[in-house]
């Protein structure tokens, strides 16, 4: 059968991540390609308790339907940890549970794109929110970064340029892929920007907890005056990704369209981890477990960042996270990173090119290495052969 796919719909035979992430889960290869949290913090006995506890209580209310926009308790939780921890004035009609934030890209861009329409986004940047981009028809401008984020004045100049630009995507806190933080100055910039131009922020928070140095930044949403700025997070990486829950904070008008639109999307979040993961908030010292994850993966990226000043040759540049699972690294030359990851697979390691995070001009020698999931065993002998097939590739 020969379907007649939309324009919507990529090509398989161009699954560059695809086949990447394939051969990264040889069981022979140490892969630092994915973007996993580390199973063994996942709080397991504590949802257990809190799921029997729901069941017993709450079953049938747990497994029926509900509201679109969500559990009424569980947003009121998430409303107050954002007044608490995040400095945002919202109330309750402002939040909306979504299923992961990927839900919450696709939503926002099908709400705000038409074919051709602007957006503007971080070079590089996640790649999954720039194939929900394509596949609405944007047009997608690439702002350039330095170690300090998405530069504002960059920003202002090319608004200048699009100033019918739709939307602003950025990851302000430990960005995926590089790892780096944009400071408060420019967040209060990107937010006056917004505002003067009439466009659409739309701040990806999903590593904002997972601080382990330095000192926390007030969200862009903090600095919105007028509702420019749609802030969105999600549960995957404080407790578990299977449960499959995010949420966005927003204008509530845009909170009311964004439910009507994902009354056709879904109906409805997963209502039984809705439950289970409000029951868990109430029981738990949240924080406490957050900080669990942060000291480990602060072990982990400084055992890795060690590794790579130690192990790879001169010349070969890094990000230094502040929080989150990602170092961006930078291998000078004019390096064809598929032929780099293809080396690396021959000594059994694999990271992730940078070609998919670009949404124009791709810079050649970068990729994307993961520490969240490796133990330090692994760190050590996965950064040793990476710096021999980086060796060999520098030296050819």
């Amino acid at each position: 059968m020969d379907f007649q796919f939309s324009k919507r719909v990529p090509n398989l035979n161009n699954d560059v991540v695809g086949e990447i992430l394939k051969v990264a889960g040889d069981p022979d290869i140490i892969s630092f390609a994915g973007g996993l949290p580390a199973p063994e913090l996942f709080p397991v006995k504590q949802m257990q308790k809190a799921a029997n506890e729901v069941f017993e209580h709450d079953g049938q209310d747990a497994l029926q339907y509900t509201a679109s926009i969500g559990n009424p308790k569980l947003r009121s939780l998430v409303k107050n940890r954002m007044q608490t921890h995040k400095h945002i004035s919202c109330d309750v009609n402002n939040v909306c549970i979504t299923t992961g934030s990927e839900q919450s890209i696709d939503l926002i861009a099908k709400m705000m794109v038409n074919p051709g329409d602007v957006v503007l986004v971080e070079k590089p940047t996640y790649l999954c929110a720039l194939d929900v981009f394509r596949s609405y028809g944007a047009k997608i401008i690439g702002v350039d970064m330095d170690d300090d984020g998405m530069k504002v004045d960059t920003l202002a100049d090319t608004l200048e340029k699009y100033p019918e630009a739709k939307l602003i995507y950025t990851i302000p806190n430990f960005q995926n892929p590089t790892g780096r933080t944009m400071p408060a100055n420019r967040r209060e910039k990107v937010a006056n920007l917004a505002s003067q131009y009439d466009v659409i922020v739309m701040e990806d928070d999903p590593y904002g907890e997972i601080r382990y140095s330095g000192k926390a930044i007030n969200p862009i949403k903090h600095f919105d005056p007028d509702g420019h700025v749609i802030y969105m997070s999600t549960f995957s990486k404080i407790l578990a990704p299977g449960m499959r829950l995010g949420w966005i904070v927003a204008d509530k008008k845009f909170v009311d369209m964004f439910v009507v639109m994902k009354q056709s999307a879904d109906l409805h979040s997963d209502n039984l981890s809705q439950y289970i993961i409000a029951r868990f908030m109430e029981e738990n010292d949240l924080d406490a477990h957050i900080q669990k994850i942060r000291d480990v993966y602060y072990s982990r990226a400084s055992m890795m960042i060690k590794e790579i000043d130690e192990q790879f040759p001169k010349g070969v540049k890094h990000s230094n996270p502040e929080g989150g699972m990602f170092i961006w690294v930078e291998v000078p030359g004019n390096i064809n990173t598929m032929d780099l990851f293809n080396t690396c697979v021959e000594h059994n390691v694999a990271f992730v090119p940078g070609e998919p995070f670009y949404p124009d001009d791709v810079i050649p020698g970068t990729f994307r290495v993961n520490f969240s999931n490796m133990n330090d065993n692994q760190i050590h002998e996965g950064i040793r052969r990476m710096a021999v097939a980086i060796d060999e590739m520098m030296n050819k």
